[in-house]
């Protein structure tokens, strides 16, 4: 096979391969009306429909061509070939990457490095020299940026006042709570709610966020001012105090008397 190019923005050149394509999503569409419903209980399940559904639409009738194809097939390469494109993003100051004109956050202690990043059809595997270091879902449709909370929270908790421009701002909230949250925090008279909010963040990170999640409902309920203090003392209560246990000095009198009687007591 040889590979030809088209000419850009001209996808109507490369008629053979967008037809097929056309023609498969058809045949999937139509079994998915058929079905009543496009939830799949699994990956797997979806492309088993998909395989069953090329096989009805796309290559019902073409078994006997596929078997002559078959006796006319070379072996195989010894290697697998590559499912995956291959990047070597540099970590931004923000600890960003950009792969594939999407951006991507990666722990701040890489900042200024250069990653290896392999991107497959559903995830992106991050590595640092020969060490896997991240696995991300890959990005898609209109959104283009992933930012995790956990991976920049470490510089902003140093530089709390960044928060309040950051670009990013609105992928550091976990959650609808979190948000509430934030809101609650600039409502109070007295209290730099970047700078509460940031360390609740930090919290998040550094613990269990499900737990510092439930402390901010409880608190959020209650339609009391509270601060990071009030939250962390719910999330991590001081430990309680060890009771303090006296054992008395004990009694050798009666090894005495066992020596005396020659082993009988």
């Amino acid at each position: 096979m040889e590979s030809t190019r088209i000419r850009p923005g001209r996808s109507n050149e490369n008629g053979g391969a967008e037809k097929g394509n056309d023609l498969t999503k058809t045949a999937v569409g139509q079994e998915l009306v058929l079905r009543g419903s496009r939830d799949f209980e699994s990956v797997e399940r979806y492309e088993s429909f998909v395989r069953a559904a090329v096989a009805k639409h796309i290559n019902a009738g073409a078994e006997t061509k596929l078997l002559v194809e078959l006796d006319h097939l070379a072996e195989l390469p010894p290697a697998p070939v590559p499912n995956y494109t291959k990047y070597t993003p540099t970590v931004s100051r923000w600890s960003l990457i950009r792969v594939g004109n999407r951006l991507y956050s990666v722990p701040s202690r890489l900042r200024g490095h250069q990653l290896v990043v392999l991107q497959y059809s559903n995830v992106l595997e991050v590595y640092y020299g020969d060490r896997l270091i991240e696995t991300m879902p890959r990005l898609r449709g209109d959104k283009d940026v992933r930012v995790d909370y956990r991976h920049v929270i470490w510089s902003l908790v140093r530089q709390p006042g960044a928060f309040t421009r950051y670009r990013f701002r609105e992928d550091l909230f976990p959650s609808l709570t979190f948000r509430l949250a934030d809101g609650a925090l600039s409502s109070f008279p007295g209290l730099w709610a970047d700078l509460e909010y940031v360390r609740i963040l930090h919290l998040a990170a550094s613990t269990m966020e499900s737990q510092v999640e439930r402390a901010l409902e409880q608190l959020l309920g209650g339609r009391e001012p509270f601060d990071y203090v009030q939250v962390k003392a719910i999330t991590a209560p001081s430990p309680s105090a060890v009771p303090e246990v006296k054992i008395g000095a004990p009694d050798l009198s009666c090894y005495d008397r066992l020596l005396t009687a020659g082993g009988a007591l």
